[in-house]
């Protein structure tokens, strides 16, 4: 069962004797994972597989309803950028939005912005497959 970030950032925390007791300040501030693993940003990621077929429509189509969905991604408050990868190789398209961990939990509360509608129109096009979430920390090094 996979756990949200801030309990795991807070169980992790606990099992190290870092914190007497859940302390949601952690997200406010740098986070650690472990020594030396430092965070600041929390991501989400939407991704999944296109299809060549048809001179590459569902890739065209993903693309199209990410230009759409993109400015309500970026006006959700703390989202600190939006990216989108794809591989022609392996046929990925992911799209990976970036948040200040402290704004973290009103995101994940609030169901993620628009990833239910968005992910509901990804999978209906026609040669997208394997639509899948993760939730991870990225940094800058």
């Amino acid at each position: 069962k996979m756990l949200t970030t801030a309990r795991f950032l807070l169980q992790s925390s606990n099992r190290l004797g870092v914190l007497a007791k859940p302390n949601t300040s952690l997200l406010r501030s740098m986070g650690t994972i472990a020594e030396g693993v430092e965070f600041d940003t929390i991501a989400r990621e939407w991704r999944c597989k296109w299809s060549a077929d048809g001179d590459k429509a569902s890739l065209a189509a993903a693309q199209k309803l990410l230009s759409d969905t993109l400015p309500t991604l970026k006006s959700i408050d703390g989202v600190k950028g939006v990216q989108r990868i794809v591989c022609g190789g392996c046929l990925d398209f992911k799209v990976i939005t970036s948040l200040d961990a402290a704004k973290w939990g009103d995101f994940e509360s609030g169901g993620h912005g628009p990833e239910t509608e968005f992910l509901e129109k990804l999978t209906a096009i026609d040669g997208i497959e394997e639509v899948e979430t993760q939730t991870y920390t990225i940094m800058p090094m």
